[in-house]
């Protein structure tokens, strides 16, 4: 195994866990800004109410992103594991 393979290696592994990441981590994002907002307006300070609808959302952008990051995890699984030999020979 080369310098450059482990390197390359370990970015594809960082881009992974970044591309699956951001879509949960985006919708948290903008809820929390959106409660955040509303609740700066109208100077209600409630804790749940910041806590309920960003797992509400965490929760929906799974259900809807979840084959796609599961179909994203297994493809770049079998690729690893097919590069493997490859990756020992060097």
């Amino acid at each position: 195994m080369t310098d450059n393979s482990i390197v390359h290696l370990g970015m594809s592994a960082m881009m992974m866990a970044f591309e699956l990441a951001a879509p949960v981590l985006l919708t948290a994002l903008l809820i929390g800004f959106a409660v955040s907002l509303f609740q700066s307006a109208t100077q209600i300070q409630e804790v749940t109410l910041a806590f309920v609808p960003k797992a509400i959302g965490v929760g929906v952008a799974l259900l809807i992103s979840g084959s796609w990051m599961m179909h994203s995890m297994i493809t770049f699984t079998q690729q690893l594991f097919a590069q493997l030999p490859s990756l020992l020979n060097s």
